[in-house]
């Protein structure tokens, strides 16, 4: 199969050899390691992947170095993340989608079916979000430190098939641990964005990008957001068809934007000098 597959990883020992069984179709596996302390690095070398190591700075930096410095055998490259896992019906679109002798799409955006306590989360998780992740090299630029962002000047698409996504395998404290420093970056990110205007044609736009940060916009203009997150996933997405793993997942959805909502009142109160 004509395509190359890069994995993003730090301390993933848990994670990267599930993740690696399910390309070992590949022949180019490329495994961008933030200089790793466990064994994310034995495990990698093991299977032969290729390894290069960059110090983590933020997301959009790290992707995008992955995209820019490393040379790929193939002019496609899939980007994934430890966590996930390619199922053997999404590598067979992918094989039609690469084996195309002439394509003007540019990138392909793919949807997640995030598992937890052995359950998809197929409601409560607010499925179906669109990742940017199969991609022509050279012809896509990441932008958004944290809840990244995918451009490009040419064509997209759609895959049908799904990523499988184990968000929990390192267990509920590395979770809280995870989402303490993501909460930091979106609190940060979120001051920037939410000072403009809403375009709220955005809100219906066919864009993924611009219909996701319009919602965002908007959100988290709203009082009491938190709460609104939980009612939303759990009542109008029908979370509550997830049984327990729906109910934990949107409390814990809740708890995050909590987190979020306070540390962006704490750096708006730092700005101004001001003690929290």
């Amino acid at each position: 199969m004509s395509i190359s597959i890069v994995i993003l990883t730090l301390n993933e020992e848990k994670n990267l050899l599930g993740c690696l069984e399910s390309i070992s179709w590949c022949k180019d596996i490329v495994v961008f390691d933030s200089f790793s302390v466990d064994k994310t690095v034995d495990i990698a070398k093991s299977f032969g992947a290729r390894l290069i190591q960059r110090q983590f700075d933020n997301y959009a930096s790290q992707r995008n170095a992955a995209l820019t410095d490393v040379k790929y055998t193939h002019p496609w490259i899939f980007m994934l993340d430890a966590d996930e896992r390619i199922t053997p019906e999404l590598k067979k679109e992918i094989q039609s989608i690469c084996n195309k002798k002439e394509s003007d799409i540019s990138l392909y955006y793919i949807r997640r079916k995030d598992i937890f306590l052995g359950r998809w989360l197929k409601h409560s998780s607010g499925y179906p979000t669109w990742f940017g992740r199969l991609q022509k090299i050279g012809e896509v630029r990441v932008e958004r430190e944290i809840n990244e962002e995918y451009h490009t000047s040419g064509k997209t698409a759609h895959i049908e098939q799904h990523m499988l996504h184990y968000p929990f395998n390192k267990g509920i404290s590395h979770w809280f641990d995870r989402h303490n420093h993501y909460s930091s970056m979106e609190a940060a990110t979120l001051i920037n964005e939410t000072s403009g205007n809403i375009k709220i044609s955005n809100l219906f736009s066919s864009n993924p990008i611009e219909k996701r940060k319009a919602f965002k916009q908007l959100a988290y203009r709203l009082p009491f957001r938190p709460l609104l997150t939980f009612i939303y996933l759990y009542f109008f997405r029908l979370g509550f068809l997830d049984r327990i793993p729906g109910l934990t997942y949107c409390t814990l959805r809740s708890i995050y934007e909590y987190m979020i909502d306070l540390k962006i009142k704490e750096i708006k109160r730092k700005n101004n000098d001001l003690p929290f």
